[in-house]
């Protein structure tokens, strides 16, 4: 393999990504021209406009961002595009964790990375639960990353990396997705948080758990 091709790291293929960001700039518009109105009432024409743009245009700018988001790994390095592009090298980063999303009863499981050059982060989804099936990073993709982390001498990256060795062994066995390494870790996370940190002692030990 060449040490400059590029992979995929979307989870989501760009037909559901440009759907979720119209859902976005959908809601806000609506949410904009409502809070514009309320203060149109006492404000007038200039107020409406005023307050709806100080509402819509930001959300409407993360729904650019997001219909144009892409991430990719190259050489090493992690790679997220939209406006302009980020880089992080996954062989030196020093930040390392894996959180858990959890929105419209979907669950994500994210890898943040973040360091060198640029002192940057990055986030990664590796696989997206709900109910007992989803949606998992390719094969390929999580290979790549597991290698690649192996190469970071940091003790959280070579956790991670076989971490993903296990998820892989696992779909390799024809393991159901509740059983799945990744599955069992969203489903660890508390429920009603948006955002949950994984800690990374309990991470480890689930992970030389699987080894055994």
């Amino acid at each position: 393999m060449s040490g400059t091709e590029e992979i995929s790291l979307d989870l989501l293929d760009r037909k559901t990504v440009k759907a979720r960001a119209r859902g976005i700039m959908i809601a806000a518009v609506l949410v904009a021209a409502a809070f514009g109105g309320v203060v149109g009432l006492f404000a007038g024409v200039p107020g409406f406009v005023i307050a709806a743009a100080i509402v819509g245009v930001p959300f409407l700018l993360l729904a650019l961002v997001e219909s144009r988001k892409t991430l990719s790994l190259r050489d090493g390095q992690v790679l997220a595009r939209a406006l302009g592009t980020r880089v992080v090298s996954l062989k030196e980063a020093d930040r390392l964790e894996l959180f858990v999303t959890d929105l419209r009863g979907a669950r994500t499981v994210n890898l943040l990375v973040g360091g060198p050059p640029k002192g940057k982060a990055i986030s990664v989804s590796l696989a997206m639960y709900a109910g007992t099936g989803g949606r998992e990073l390719g094969v390929y993709a999580l290979r790549r990353l597991a290698d690649t982390l192996a190469g970071n001498p940091d003790t959280r990256a070579l956790v991670l990396s076989q971490l993903i060795v296990e998820q892989l062994r696992s779909e390799a066995r024809g393991d159901a997705a509740p059983q799945r390494p990744l599955y069992v870790l969203a489903s660890t996370a508390p429920q009603g948080r948006v955002a949950q940190r994984l800690n990374p002692d309990a991470v480890s030990r689930f992970v030389a758990e699987l080894g055994r």
